[in-house]
């Protein structure tokens, strides 16, 4: 499906036309004017009319763009600029992962979850993004361009700033529920460590590395475009770039912090595990200890022999009992006295 957003410089508004209403390529695009056509799960025939016909990309580009459908898998954020146009692509987080936070226990888990792609390539007055998934940041940014429609006459380096900004601030939920995923798990562990917790750990981690890998490559696109490397990229919109930039660094340095959390963690529940195991073993070696005394005992006075002092004697019983019961509480004092109890 295609969705165009025009800013008509002779009336200072925006308007929706159709393909057919636009030039026949996008060189023919009157001076001043700035288009935005956003393909939303596009049919090839749309993916052809506008990647190749109305703006013809390399074909690497488009192998790049249509890789989702081709492969089942998308492409790693990169920005790369040709002499026609600037072509980025960045990861948005999943869709399931958007809307109201899940109870505790229930989040989707972000590693198993699709990666989705958008494509953008810019010109001095053309934007095309491309994805196969609805996006909350596309339709963010046709909201604010439908509000402030004076916006849109800043060209298409500034269309693209909105898109980056939504999906940079969509972040912000997820690096928060990690980190209060943590702290529960935190808690658990000093509680009790069990395999379950170690469970969740490892999942966390899973979901931390997925987004970390995410957020480091993006924080290079963005360094890119705020470094002045690319000319479609106005200096006077650097500024945004920059702002997106820094809450991106933010995101990337809470990640780190969280996967270096989660290797405490780990550690720590490791560590936790070996000292409850080395307690257990302490008190079944001290039983075993007061048992062998005590089976010491039992051996000697079984013994099959006819003459053994005690073997006629009425109270005989009674003095194996109570030296056991000496021995076991004597051992068991020696035990305190040395603070192994």
């Amino acid at each position: 499906m295609l969705h165009i957003v025009r800013w008509n410089p002779g009336s200072n508004s925006t308007e929706s036309p159709t393909f057919d209403q636009l030039p026949a390529t996008a060189a023919e695009l009157p001076e001043g004017s700035v288009v935005w056509i956003d393909l939303a799960d596009p049919t090839p025939e749309e993916e052809e009319r506008v990647l190749k016909g109305f703006l013809p990309v390399h074909a690497l580009t488009f192998e790049d763009i249509v890789k989702p459908r081709a492969s089942g898998s998308a492409h790693l954020p990169k920005v790369e600029e040709f002499p026609d146009y600037l072509f980025a692509i960045v990861n948005p987080l999943p869709l399931e992962l958007h809307g109201e936070q899940p109870p505790p226990g229930k989040s989707p888990r972000v590693h198993r979850l699709p990666r989705p792609q958008l494509s953008a390539v810019l010109t001095e007055t053309l934007l095309i993004t491309h994805h196969y998934t609805p996006m909350p940041c596309i339709a963010e940014s046709h909201g604010h361009v439908a509000r402030h429609a004076a916006n849109a006459k800043r060209g298409p380096d500034y269309l693209f700033h909105l898109i980056l900004d939504g999906i940079v601030d969509d972040y912000a939920p997820m690096v928060d529920r990690i980190s209060q995923q943590l702290d529960r798990l935190e808690t658990k562990m000093f509680r009790q460590p069990t395999p379950a917790v170690l469970a969740k750990l490892l999942r966390v981690k899973r979901e931390v590395t997925y987004l970390r890998k995410t957020l480091i490559l993006e924080r290079e696109v963005l360094a890119r475009l705020i470094r002045g490397e690319f000319q479609l990229v106005d200096p006077r919109e650097m500024a945004y770039y920059r702002n997106v930039y820094d809450h991106l660094v933010r995101y990337t340095d809470l990640i780190e912090n969280a996967r270096e959390m989660v290797s405490d963690l780990m550690q720590t529940h490791l560590a936790a595990t070996s000292n409850r195991l080395n307690e257990i073993m302490k008190t079944l070696t001290m039983i075993s200890t007061i048992g062998m005394i005590c089976t010491l005992i039992v051996g000697y006075y079984g013994m099959n022999f006819k003459h053994i002092g005690e073997l006629e004697w009425e109270y005989g019983h009674w003095l194996a009992f109570g030296l056991m019961v000496a021995v076991s509480l004597g051992l068991m004092a020696l035990y305190r006295w040395k603070k192994w109890l």
